[in-house]
C-alpha cells in the first residue's frame, strides 16, 4: 500500500477529513471523523507506518501474530496501534483502518452517528 492509498483509504470513510494539526510535527499527518482522530501517519517518513485506535483485546492480539504491529508509538498503548503498512497485505491495512475509524464512530453521540449515515 502505498501513501496515496492510504490517505485514499482514510478518507474514504464516510464523513473523514485530513489536518496537519501538530506545529512542532509538521510531517503528522491526522485522519478525523466528526473531530475525532482515528489515524495517524507520517507520509514522508520510511517505511510507511500508521497509528490506528483498536480494542484493547485486539490490540494485544494482532501484536502477537504480526511481527509489523506494535504498540501505539507516543499514543496508549492499550487502545492504539503502530502498524508497519509495506509489511502487511493492503486488504489487512485497509481493514484495520476500517475498524479504527468504525470504533470512533461507535463512540461518537448518537446524532453525530445519525449524520454520519446520511447520503
Amino acid at each position: 500500500m502505498t501513501v496515496r492509498e492510504l490517505k485514499a483509504c482514510c478518507l474514504g470513510q464516510n464523513g473523514t477529513s485530513e489536518d496537519v494539526p501538530f506545529p512542532r510535527s509538521p510531517g503528522l499527518t491526522v485522519f478525523k471523523v466528526a473531530g475525532k482522530i482515528f489515524a495517524f501517519c507520517a507520509p514522508d517518513e520510511e517505511p510507511l507506518k500508521v497509528s490506528l485506535k483498536c480494542d484493547p483485546e485486539e490490540a494485544v492480539r494482532l501484536r502477537e501474530a504480526h511481527p509489523a504491529i506494535a504498540p501505539g508509538w507516543h499514543l496508549n498503548k492499550r487502545h492504539w496501534n503502530t502498524v508497519t503498512v509495506g509489511e502487511l497485505p493492503a486488504r489487512m491495512v485497509r481493514e484495520l483502518i476500517e475498524d479504527s475509524y468504525d470504533l470512533v464512530v461507535a463512540g461518537l453521540p448518537k446524532a453525530e452517528r445519525l449524520r454520519l449515515d446520511r447520503p
